[in-house]
């Protein structure tokens, strides 16, 4: 059975929220949660399963997952920061995250609620806190982003040369011009005006002539990498709770673009 353990955030006497709106807040919130893998929001993905708020501020979310046996350091970050983006909320009181139907659902939501951190709340089998996977993460993101940014240019007959010389600026906007920078900066890697377009994800160095061609390669598989699993994922999801849509679940269709 699944715990439901309640976890105060630290917002003390914070005002009661009224009914109606409020929960579109939350869905806002957890829309900036993303699946570290897949680098889309959980509430796209479908894996939210209800959300709540009292007038009082009391909210509650739920979250579900593709399979009972989802990574559970995956699952964590996504609980954890489910938790923390609700609990920032102006008005919430006291925030509840619960993971439904999995494997360790108790280990993770009794860890997140307590805020234990990763390592304690999986005592004697974490060996390290979950930073360095989430920044593996955003790396592919910055390298499936690059494609996305870049394929079009070449398309439009800009060569590689041009694209070495290119700074984001330079770039005509796109939504996914602006993933890119998102990811770039939530790993400290230069992302304004004047940063070069093509760059390593690790160091943030220009990425060299010699380079680029297998730069692009690469950045192509782990666009495609990156879709493929996300589709397959939408499809146990969409299996396993016989297609019972989450809130904000984006549903896709077979026209619709990467």
């Amino acid at each position: 059975m699944t715990s439901q353990v309640t976890a105060g955030s630290a917002r003390g006497t914070a005002p009661g929220v009224s009914p109606g709106a409020p929960r579109d807040d939350l869905l806002r919130a957890l829309e900036t949660v993303r699946d570290p893998e897949l680098d889309e929001p959980i509430t796209s993905l479908g894996f939210v399963a209800s959300c709540t708020v009292s007038s009082e501020g009391d909210a509650q979310v739920r979250l579900r997952l593709p399979t009972y046996f989802c990574a559970p350091n995956f699952a964590y970050l996504m609980v954890a920061d489910a938790y923390d983006a609700v609990s920032a909320l102006p008005g919430v009181r006291r925030t509840e995250v619960v993971l439904d139907d999995h494997f360790a659902s108790d280990v993770i939501n009794g860890g997140v609620a307590a805020q234990a951190g990763f390592v304690r709340s999986f005592d004697g089998e974490a060996v390290s806190e979950l930073h360095g996977l989430r920044a593996d993460f955003l790396r592919k993101a910055v390298m499936a982003g690059t494609d996305q940014v870049c394929r079009p240019l070449l398309t439009a007959g800009h060569d590689q040369a041009a694209l070495l010389a290119m700074t984001l600026g330079e770039v005509p906007p796109s939504r996914a011009l602006q993933r890119l920078r998102e990811r770039r900066a939530d790993l400290g890697l230069p992302a304004g005006d004047d940063a070069p377009l093509v760059i390593d994800p690790k160091t943030g160095a220009p990425v060299q002539a010699d380079a680029l061609p297998l730069h692009l390669r690469k950045a192509k598989v782990t666009r495609v990498s990156i879709e493929a699993n996300s589709g397959i994922c939408r499809g146990m999801l969409q299996h396993r709770y016989k297609n019972a849509q989450g809130q904000g679940e984006t549903v896709l269709t077979e026209d619709a673009g990467s």
